[in-house]
């Protein structure tokens, strides 16, 4: 009898809505239900609905997480192996979002490892660190290269249909490994029932006052998990060049404090910038904000900018964030060439700060461009995609049956 779906795997380490990567892939999936008999290979699964997919729970190794990088890669290929072999599990199609397995059919690319090593390599020096943090800076080394030789095998494949967040990932695989072919892209979806302009004013005046900000205070806000690559020090550059004015900055996020202090202290900022942890409910720290900042020094495509102008928030960012793709400079946002200019970093913050009936046209032109994106067009999307990718499997295993016979 003929299985009423084909079998789609899902791979990833881990999967909720708190991170940019894991959100996506929960989001994506929850949409494939109704055409695939879904089952998620992973180590750890939260806000994501179980009903109508199968999770098969790997477990975590304890120890730094290359040990668990390696372990992952070696244990989801066996599970999913004994399922093919003794559970009748024939997994149709795999998926997953960068270099988690060896054998997908699909990968969508959320940053091109190879590219951001380069950017970050001065800082992986062992002459400009100190002799305590080798350990974790030859951990971060030896991942770095890891991941390369994984992408330099995977994304060079025929076997693997590649999928891009945003066209900039395109000129990152030309250089570093000859993909010259066009890509499919998917511009990533927004929750418009969580994240809108009638939310954030709702909830303006009670996170304010959570927050102990006072009304004259024009609010900056940046949100995420790595804010080296936010572009969080060029922010902090910037901050001292607005000291005439009542602007502050929260950065929300996971990331380590430590690292920014004496910039802070430097530039007197101690009562202009406040670090804030995560929360569940982001648009919390929406509803406190006056605008959005995010000077990426190279983002495929991040969240919460997207996120920001669903909320009709004002949104500075640069060319180098692939969320810029959906953005016009001066229509919807505030678009700037240099992520590493403080000064125009600054000067664009100023205007948002003094021109109210600016800041006010910018948010509202960006909720409109926000409506366009949605994860039930991500959905849909997705289901081209892989409707392609099983035709063409599906020619191919036909071929190979004709030529046996």
């Amino acid at each position: 009898m003929a299985r009423s779906k084909p079998i789609l795997a899902v791979v990833s380490p881990f999967i909720d809505k708190r991170h940019g990567t894991e959100r996506r892939v929960a989001e994506w999936t929850s949409r494939l239900t109704r055409d695939y008999d879904v089952h998620v290979y992973s180590q750890r699964v939260e806000d994501l609905d179980l009903a109508g997919l199968t999770w098969h729970r790997i477990p975590k190794i304890p120890g730094p997480h290359l040990v668990n990088f390696v372990w992952w890669l070696w244990a989801n290929h066996a599970w999913r192996w004994w399922d093919r072999r003794f559970r009748g599990i024939s997994q149709d199609l795999v998926f997953t979002a960068g270099t988690n397995c060896l054998d997908a059919d699909a990968i969508s690319i959320h940053i091109v490892f190879a590219e951001f090593e380069r950017q970050v390599r001065p800082e992986l020096s062992f002459g400009r660190n100190s002799i305590a943090s080798w350990p974790r800076l030859i951990h971060r080394r030896l991942y770095y290269r890891l991941v390369q030789a994984l992408e330099r095998r995977l994304y060079v494949q025929p076997r693997a249909q590649l999928i891009l967040i945003a066209s900039k990932t395109q000129e990152d695989l030309d250089r570093f490994y000859g993909k010259h072919e066009p890509l499919p892209v998917v511009y990533m979806g927004i929750d418009h029932i969580t994240f809108n302009a009638q939310m954030r004013e709702a909830r303006r005046g009670d996170a304010r006052r959570e927050l102990g900000i006072a009304d004259d205070r024009f609010v900056f806000l940046l949100v995420g998990n790595d804010w080296r690559k936010k572009g969080l020090f060029t922010l902090l550059d910037a901050m001292p060049h607005l000291a005439d004015l009542p602007a502050m900055l929260l950065v929300a996020g996971s990331d380590e404090t430590h690292s920014y202090q004496k910039q802070i202290h430097d530039a007197h900022l101690e009562d202009r910038v406040r670090f804030l942890p995560s929360r569940g409910d982001v648009g919390f720290y929406y509803a406190a904000a006056d605008a959005y900042v995010g000077p990426s020094l190279e983002d495929t495509f991040a969240q919460p900018p997207a996120e920001a102008m669903a909320c009709a928030l004002p949104v500075i960012t640069t060319v180098t964030n692939g969320t810029a793709e959906i953005m016009t400079n001066g229509v919807d946002g505030i678009l700037l060439s240099d992520p590493s200019d403080a000064r125009a970093l600054a000067a664009a913050m100023r205007s948002l700060c003094v021109d109210r009936e600016l800041s006010r046209r910018l948010g509202e032109n960006a909720a409109r461009t926000a409506q366009q994106y949605t994860w039930d067009r991500n959905g849909e999307q997705f289901r081209e995609i892989f409707a392609r990718i099983l035709g063409r499997k599906e020619k191919s295993h036909a071929a190979a049956i004709r030529q046996e016979s």
